[in-house]
């Protein structure tokens, strides 16, 4: 085998989030940098400047990030079985597929087994969207749409810049999703402080989520969900979510996007897909299965470009 310090830690990562996910009582990196940013925004989201200040904030968690891995695995590599056996539970902290299609299902059986308002409150919990005043279709909508643009940021992405970088690219990449989940919006507390990590969260996604879209429709042989990402793939207000969104609706053949509310304001959205169609349970199904086959996919070819 090719380059084993690289295949075997994917493999086996990979393996990991697929069987348990991201349970509660493990500690994740993630929570660490959460709070790291929590700590910065406190400190640093005043007076004036606030854009370069946010700058400053991410690009020196960027870099610390990136370094401080780097200079744990190079220390590590000296030692072949331990660099093995933490680069896997490393790149198991970097993927969240299993997480994503847990929390989507988690909303559909709360829905179907207690209801739309229980429903609302779960959703709530994975998306920015406020969830008070949707319906049982725009609820599995908000589900499908979480589930392929999150396929992008949650895995393809992260499997990418491993790819590119090990697990520091991972890890630093990870940094810059979260930094853009915390305050990357465009509210008035954010929109200054958080351009930075937003704009950078869309320059790290542009080529994931296209490889996202392309492997979609790849796994179903869709041609309509390739149809859809030429015509529907540019309309997001995001310059990325739109292409995974849209091969999901082609594949579909249904239609996302439309008006929603985020923290009291009604944002107009361009719809993407054509089909004002009822979702049902099959439709999450099919979504939660082509994302565990896309992420198969990705995996399968970073392996044998490796291999190689």
């Amino acid at each position: 085998m090719e380059h084993p310090e690289i295949v075997i830690p994917l493999l086996i990562g990979f393996l990991l989030d697929a069987l348990i996910g991201d349970p509660q009582w493990l500690p994740h990196p993630i929570r660490i940098f959460g709070k790291a940013i929590a700590i910065g925004e406190l400190r640093l989201n005043n007076g004036k400047k606030k854009r370069f200040r946010g700058a400053i904030l991410s690009i020196s968690l960027l870099l610390f990030t990136y370094f401080f891995f780097f200079i744990l695995f190079e220390f590590l590599a000296s030692f072949s079985i331990l660099f093995l056996l933490v680069s896997s539970l490393f790149v198991f902290y970097g993927l969240a597929n299993h997480s994503l299609i847990r929390e989507s299902w988690k909303v559909i059986n709360v829905l179907n087994k207690s209801g739309v308002e229980a429903a609302r409150k779960q959703l709530s919990f994975i998306v920015g969207r406020d969830t008070a005043g949707l319906n049982r279709n725009q609820i599995r909508t908000a589900v499908l749409e979480t589930l392929a643009e999150n396929l992008s940021d949650g895995v393809i992405a992260p499997m990418f810049y491993y790819a590119l970088a090990g697990v520091p690219g991972m890890m630093a990449y990870k940094m810059a999703n979260t930094l853009d989940s915390m305050i990357g919006y465009k509210n008035q507390r954010y929109r200054e402080f958080g351009f930075f990590a937003a704009k950078t969260d869309d320059v790290l996604n542009f080529i994931p989520a296209r490889l996202t879209a392309l492997f979609m429709v790849v796994v179903v042989f869709s041609y309509r969900g390739v149809v859809f990402c030429f015509k529907f793939g540019n309309k997001h207000s995001s310059p990325n979510a739109g292409y995974p969104e849209a091969a999901l609706a082609g594949i579909l053949n249904c239609r996302f996007g439309g008006p929603n509310s985020y923290q009291g304001k009604l944002v107009n959205k361009p719809f993407i897909g054509d089909v004002p169609r009822k979702l049902t349970n099959k439709d999450v199904v099919k979504s939660c299965m082509i994302n565990f086959l896309t992420s198969v996919l990705a995996l399968g070819a970073l392996v044998a470009i490796y291999w190689i």
